[in-house]
């Protein structure tokens, strides 16, 4: 029982930093847009590599997450 609870804890927690990141991300690419819409391909570019980074970030926690649940 301890270790689902500490699974789900560390979903809970481990998840909410690059879900708060990507929406940050997104919101100062449309920002960017917003401003020098000729910049499109390079904002996109560069939102997308730094999307990627935060997801993974969340994939570790879930990796761990997994990792104390089976072990």
């Amino acid at each position: 029982m301890i270790k689902l609870l500490a699974a789900a804890f560390a979903i809970a927690v481990g998840v909410f930093a690059p879900a708060t990141a990507i929406g940050r991300i997104g919101s100062s690419a449309v920002e960017a847009l917003g401003r020098n819409p000729e910049a499109e391909g390079q904002i996109r570019t560069t939102m997308i590599l730094a999307i990627a980074f935060a997801e993974a970030v969340a994939i570790y926690v879930l990796v761990v997450a997994l990792i104390i649940k089976f072990v």
